[in-house]
Order: structure tokens, then sequence, then C-alpha cells
């Protein structure tokens, strides 16, 4: 196909499309980012990056600066009305496998315009505001897209179209892809504040599981806090977004003074996953494909991962290293990790949400019984490895997370192998390259007791074992999207 304006075009100019459009452009991808806003969302959206996704945005050449105006709250606490502990999650502040903090409570604005920044530096990567996506047409050999733009009508060919534009994404609606609704739908109100004086307010992450008004209380970027308070039968968005009605909601904070108000809105938390992620030549990520309730933290990321897994795929296809049948292994790679997040959201949404006393009153002695008895887990469960799709299967460790460990010296992993495929042996780790890092890389050989791993570009691991094998492997699956020679 020589007649396209791009090899890529996103709709929708949010964290994931505009991350997944530096992914592509590093690796050689020509890209178009159409965003129908004029610029940025300047109020807080999301909180939330774990170290994973810090690790994204570390390939996305911002985490140093996204990390600078992070913060870090050592607990995530779940208490009830009377302020007792039922559940905590600790360790937040520790340095995840993912080579950077576990939880890091962000500004999502900042971020994002850090991510634009990124991609301005690409010659082969544009974002154009006040780009709105018509209509599209997919004939097999491309995406025909029609655009309304400052200067009227245009038409963008692309080779793919990716559907990056949010929870109402018309992309999603035009292709007839429809929801699986998972059955959670909660409105609830949002108030971001700006902090004057953080000795008033709390320094951990919390959930008021008080069945008189279920509340949110976590940290933001800095200079900045959310409380989040769900909405009782009866009453409208306008009553709970008045001024004054916010401010007996924050009676009980103590911190008139402390804080003023940025941002109030109100929101119907939702769990829904998309029943197909691509169609033909186009595809769906973020907020576009799935939507998950806040508790777990895993809105933004969950887009991220998406970007993450999505990028190397449509890269190798478009620069004719893979078969277009390498995009088949995005949707059932993914939804498993995402079904898994959002039901760990959902569970604590419903732990969060009870509004009967006595059901309020079970619970609380089901999570004091747990903690007695040291049944409780100390934080969230590990999301599933990838378990089918573009690994070797029958493989050690096929489809795990593989470990970013980080030098004394500071340096991480990725920064010294690179964005691509990496095929490490146990003889390797003794290399100028690789000695930095030879401890905890040994740890992991050791462990799954292994001697040659090929990590994919999204760093999980596609397979173990015999080095020409798993070279021969990777070729294999890369052709022909299938594991078996």
């Amino acid at each position: 196909m020589t007649d396209s304006d791009c090899d890529v075009l996103i709709a929708g100019g949010g964290p994931t499309g505009v991350t997944l459009a530096v992914l592509l452009a590093r690796r050689g991808v020509k890209v178009i980012v159409a965003e129908k806003e004029a610029d940025i969302y300047p109020l807080p959206r999301a909180a939330h990056i774990d170290h994973e996704c810090m690790r994204i945005l570390q390939e996305a050449g911002v985490a140093d600066e996204v990390m600078g105006g992070s913060r870090r709250a050592s607990r995530y606490d779940f208490r009830n009305a009377k302020g007792e502990v039922l559940l905590r999650f600790g360790g937040a502040e520790q340095i995840g496998s993912g080579g950077w903090p576990v939880a890091n409570m962000i500004h999502q604005p900042s971020v994002e315009a850090s991510l634009r920044r990124s991609l301005a530096a690409f010659a082969n990567a544009k974002l154009h505001s006040k780009w709105e996506l018509q209509s599209f047409a997919d004939d097999g050999d491309g995406v025909t897209a029609q655009i309304e733009t400052p200067d009227g009508e245009r038409t963008i060919r692309a080779r793919y179209l990716v559907g990056a534009d949010g929870a109402r994404s018309p992309v999603r609606e035009d292709s007839g892809i429809i929801f699986d609704d998972l059955n959670f739908e909660e409105p609830w109100l949002v108030v971001d504040v700006l902090v004057d004086d953080y000795s008033r307010l709390p320094s951990d992450n919390l959930q008021i599981c008080n069945p008189e008004r279920p509340t949110t209380c976590v940290l933001m970027g800095e200079g900045r806090h959310r409380w989040e308070f769900m909405i009782k039968p009866g009453e409208t968005a306008e009553q709970v977004s008045d001024d004054a009605f916010i401010e007996t909601l924050l009676e009980p904070w103590n911190v008139k003074g402390a804080v003023r108000m940025e941002r109030k809105a109100v929101y119907t938390f939702r769990a829904r996953i998309a029943s197909q992620w691509r169609k033909g030549r186009v595809l769906l990520a973020g907020d576009a494909a799935h939507q998950t309730p806040p508790f777990a933290g895993q809105g933004m990321c969950s887009g991220l991962r998406d970007a993450a897994n999505l990028a190397w795929k449509l890269a190798a296809v478009v620069k004719g290293e893979a078969d277009h049948r390498l995009l088949d292994t995005y949707q059932p790679e993914r939804e498993p990790n995402v079904r898994a997040t959002i039901d760990m959201a959902i569970m604590m949404g419903r732990t969060v949400c009870i509004t009967n006393r006595w059901s309020a009153f079970l619970r609380d002695l089901k999570f004091k019984l747990g903690r007695v008895l040291g049944k409780l887990p100390g934080g969230p469960p590990d999301y599933p490895p990838i378990s089918t799709g573009a690994i070797l299967k029958d493989s050690v460790g096929a489809g795990s997370y593989f470990p970013q460990p980080v030098s004394v010296d500071g340096n991480r992993l990725d920064e010294v192998l690179g964005t691509n495929h990496w095929l490490i042996t146990r003889q390797d780790l003794s290399s100028r390259k690789l000695a930095p890092f030879a401890n905890k890389l040994e740890i992991w050989f050791d462990e799954q007791a292994v001697e040659a791993v090929l990590v994919r570009p999204d760093r999980y691991v596609f397979g173990t074992g015999d080095s020409n094998l798993l070279q021969t492997s990777w070729r294999h699956v890369r052709r022909t999207a299938s594991t078996r020679p």
C-alpha cells in the first residue's frame, strides 16, 4: 500500500492514544493522531499509575518527568464507619518488578502534556487538535477516514485505524461493536482540590466503608488531593454538585482553609468490555475497549498496557516483519488481564458501596475475623499472565512479566537493552551490558530453572529454553501468529 497518508491513524489524543503514537513512532511507524478537542482537558481525571505502566512511560521517554510530579502513599486502607481498618494494602512506595515504585499518584493533565512533548520530537508523527473523525471505511487494503478540521473536511488514508477515543467511542459505535456489561453501575461525586496545607490531610489512600455515605479519599499529583462520595438514591447531580453541599461533605475531614476546590464532577462508575477489539483494519484501545470502576486505580493503566501490547505488533505488521494475524493475539492477550482488574475493582467497589447497615455490620465482622485468622491479603492479587497468543505456551514462564532490575548507579535494564525483543542466556549475565543487573537477573533464572529467555518488546516472556529454538519460534510466531512450527 503506497498511497497512504500514514501507517496508523489514531482517533483520540488522550494518554492511551498518544502513548501508542509515541511507541509506534519510536519504531519508525508513520502516525497521525486526530484529537477533536483544542487542547488537553485541564482538570484531573485518572489519579494513579502503577510500576508496570511507569515502565511503559519510560519507553515513551516521560517517566522521569512524570515521577517528578507524582506522590506516593505507603498504605491503601479500607476502613469502616468507626475508622477501624478492615483491609490494608501496604508497600505502595516500594520498587515493583517494573523498576519503579508500586503505586504513583499523578496529575493526568501533566502526564498528557509530557507525552505530547515526547511525540512532538518525532518527524514521523503528528498530533492534530480540533480534528474530529466523521466517518471511515475499511476496504481490506486500508482505511479511508473523513475528518472535520478547522480548514474543512479532509480525507486521510491509513493502513490501520485505532479508536482510542474514549468511553463513547465513535470508532467502536460506527464499527457496530457492542459492550459486555459486567453489571456494576454506581453514581459518584468526584471532588478535586488544590492543597495549601498538607499537614491537615490524610497521607494514606482511604476507602471509607460507611453505609451512611461510602467515600474515597486519595492523594493525587503534587499539590492536589481527591475525594469521591457515593450519591444516595433520590439525590440529583445538581444537588450534590452545589458548593454548599460539598462543604458539608468535607466537614468531617476538617480541611476548611487547607484546600481549595479545583473540580467537581458527577460520574457513573461502570464495568464494561467491548466484544471485539479488532475488526479488520480497525482496532480499539483504552476506554473505547473497556471501562472499569476506579477502586483499583487501573483505568488509565489498562489503556497504557493496551498501547504497549499493540505498538510492537502493529509496527511489525506495518513494516512487513510479521503477518497481520499477529494482531489477532491482541484481545486474547489483553482481555483476561482487563477482566481481572475489573473484577478486582468491582470487588473493592462492592465492599465499599454497601449502604445497608446490617450488611455493613456483617461485612465488618467478616473482615475482622479474616484479620484475626491471618486470611486477609496484604495487597491486590497478581493479575493473570498471558495464557494464549504470541507466546511459546509449553515453556516455563511463558506469558509472565519480565522484571526490570535497577543497577546500583540507577540505570534500568530497558535503557541498556533497548526497545526490541531480547534473547538473554545465563552466560550473557557476565557481559559488560548485563553485569550491573546480573545478581537480580540470576535470581529470576534460578526461580524459573532455565538457561535462556526471549522477552517480547512489551516485556512479557515469549518463552524459555534452548536459545536456538527460541529464536526459531519467535520468527515463526511473527510470520504466522501461531507458536506451532
